[in-house]
C-alpha cells in the first residue's frame, strides 16, 4: 500500500526516537546528544511543530562541529527535518491533533484529558 502522510509522519516520528536513543547511548555520540532537548515526538499533538522547530535549530546550531559531521547526527538533522516539512507543509490539513499538551512532548508523560462530561461527573462525585 502506498504511504499516506499519516504513515510517514507515524513512521519517521519513530525513526528519529530510534536513532534519538543511539545517539544517546553510543559512546561516540553520547558527548554530541548533551546538548539536545529531550524530546518525545507524538504526531498527533499539535505542540509537534513548534518542538521539532526548536530542536532542528539546536542541531543546526551545534557548537561542535566533529558533532556536526558525525553520520548518525547528520542523519538526524535530515530526519527530523523531512518530519517538520512533512507536518507543516505536505500533510498540514491531513493531520489531525487529538492534545496540545507541550508538556508531554518534553517529558514523554502524557496528561489525562478529562471530556467536559466526565469532568462534570467527576465533580458531582465529590
Amino acid at each position: 500500500a502506498p504511504l499516506t502522510c499519516y504513515s510517514r509522519a507515524v513512521g519517521l516520528s519513530e525513526e528519529i526516537m530510534t536513532l534519538l536513543e543511539k545517539i544517546y547511548n553510543d559512546n561516540r555520540t553520547m558527548r554530541c546528544a548533551e546538548i539536545l532537548p529531550k524530546i518525545f515526538l507524538d504526531v498527533h499533538n499539535q505542540c509537534i511543530t513548534s518542538k521539532l522547530r526548536d530542536f532542528l535549530y539546536v542541531l543546526l546550531n551545534h557548537p561542535s562541529q566533529s558533532c556536526k559531521k558525525r553520520r548518525r547526527m547528520q542523519s538526524l538533522k535530515l530526519k527530523v527535518q523531512n518530519l517538520h516539512f512533512i507536518i507543516t507543509r505536505i500533510c498540514f490539513r491531513d493531520l489531525v491533533f487529538r492534545s496540545d499538551d507541550c508538556e508531554a512532548i518534553d517529558t514523554g508523560l502524557v496528561s489525562p484529558y478529562f471530556a467536559e462530561d466526565r469532568l462534570q461527573i467527576l465533580q458531582e462525585e465529590r
